[in-house]
């Protein structure tokens, strides 16, 4: 049996345990197999071009059938994020959520002159994808309303009475955002704009003033203060001046420690690694030439789906001590998901038996 035959079964059969036996029929199952041909593609051919993908899937048709197979799956408005992939979403989040949960959200240029807007749950050191948004445009800024609708969303999907840390750059230091986040019971720690105006004590101010107070290795906070000349609040917000760096950065949270809030914000700069692997590292998403958003949305779902799924082995690697057998004894300097690469390459090489999994416990 080829390499590809084995990785496309062993994914088939995973996803369909994720829905009862009665609805992986028909038009359904067939949409499955479709997406099971994509993961096992995008990985096996570390691409998300379809000619690529189409190269790395056993179907006994000609490439080109293949392609016009997936093309036809990107154009059809009945494959939805809600069906194909939020329900793994939610069973990753019910693992993860026995701990708090760290959620990040950001903006990434994909496809042909697109942008998607993406939450994701911190995973030792990995970002893993759990919602999105595509538009057509530059990377830029999105709609405020765009996050909210994202938070609510994954709001829905967590088990009742999980503490969740929402973490965001610039862009999501919206006020209307921030009153959801505390709505909903989430603590937060975002970036905001050296030029932001807030008051404090009856006193006005930018808060570049802090900085300027300031040096490196220094953290200085002020609590209760009113944000923006809405006067949104009471929230904290604090100049972080770390040793090394030119000047401070400038977070708002509702956490009641700063320290805490500085440590957690930390954590936001670990969703590069997914992009990153997503893209040079990994599958390449910004090359797959699509540039109709939804189109691009669907492609996603496989996408994360298999860069979830190279973790998971990533983890199996780690977990088992399949370390010394892919990698150097003494010193791992691999991520988990470089790590998942390597040993889906030793078990197809050595014929041994495949796990997929789209979740992860801890």
């Amino acid at each position: 049996m080829s390499d590809n035959l084995r990785r496309y079964r062993a994914i088939r059969h995973a996803l369909a345990q994720g829905y009862p036996t009665s609805s992986a029929q028909g038009n359904f199952a067939r949409h499955l197999n479709t997406l099971a041909a994509l993961i096992s593609g995008i990985v096996g051919g570390k691409s998300t071009q379809l000619p690529h993908i189409a190269t790395k899937v056993p179907d006994g048709t000609k490439p080109e059938s293949r392609v016009k197979r997936f093309t036809r799956w990107l154009d059809n408005d009945r494959i939805v994020e809600e069906v194909y992939f939020l329900p793994y979403a939610d069973h990753l989040l019910t693992q993860l959520a026995l701990e708090t949960l760290v959620l990040v959200m950001d903006g990434s240029v994909v496809g042909r002159g697109c942008a998607a807007l993406m939450i994701h749950v911190i995973y030792k050191g990995r970002a893993l994808p759990l919602a999105w948004r595509v538009r057509q445009g530059p990377k830029g800024h999105f709609p405020e309303e765009w996050h909210i609708a994202l938070v609510e969303l994954m709001r829905a999907c967590l088990p009742e009475g999980t503490q969740v840390v929402f973490l965001g750059d610039g862009e999501f230091d919206g006020t209307a955002l921030q009153a959801t986040l505390n709505e909903a019971g989430w603590f937060y720690a975002c970036r905001t704009a050296q030029s932001t105006v807030a008051t404090w004590e009856g006193a006005t101010f930018r808060l570049d003033t802090l900085g300027a107070c300031s040096k490196p290795g220094t953290l200085i906070a002020l609590k209760e203060v009113q944000f923006t000349r809405d006067a949104y609040g009471p929230v904290m917000v604090l100049s972080c001046w770390a040793k090394g760096y030119q000047e401070p950065l400038y977070l708002v949270s509702n956490m009641a420690s700063a320290e805490e809030a500085c440590r957690y914000y930390q954590k936001r700069f670990r969703i590069e690694t997914f992009f990153s692997d997503q893209k040079s590292r990994g599958f390449h998403i910004q090359k797959s030439h699509i540039a109709d958003p939804q189109r691009l949305s669907r492609l996603l779902m496989a996408a994360c789906l298999a860069y979830i799924w190279i973790v998971y082995l990533g983890s199996v690697c780690e977990r088992n001590g399949w370390i010394s057998i892919v990698h150097r004894r003494k010193r791992c300097d691999l991520s988990l998901f470089q790590l998942g690469m390597r040993l889906l390459e030793y078990f197809l090489n050595e014929d041994l038996s495949i796990p997929v999994q789209f979740y992860i416990t801890i």
